[in-house]
């Protein structure tokens, strides 16, 4: 088995990295709980620049505060039927 052939120079806008990265970690996950399609991810993504030390902050506590709010989430498969 030879290496698959890299790319070099070439550039990625950042929807293919996100969408490669989803179908790569979606199919291990899925592969390694005997799950194939199951879905992993939610459809989209929220793209945002971070600008300044204050947008940083703003996404910090986003990320901290997130997971709280997956029990109200309606993609929590828990709240389907609610």
């Amino acid at each position: 088995m030879k290496p698959a052939p890299t790319m070099v120079n070439k550039r990625h806008r950042l929807t293919e990295i996100i969408r490669a990265f989803k179908t790569f970690s979606s199919r291990r996950i899925n592969e390694s709980h005997g799950t194939p399609g199951t879905p992993v991810w939610q459809r989209n993504y929220y793209e945002h620049v971070i600008r300044n030390e204050n947008d940083l902050d703003e996404v910090r506590k986003y990320i901290m505060n997130n997971p709280l709010k997956w029990d109200l989430d309606k993609e929590n498969p828990e709240n389907w039927g609610k």
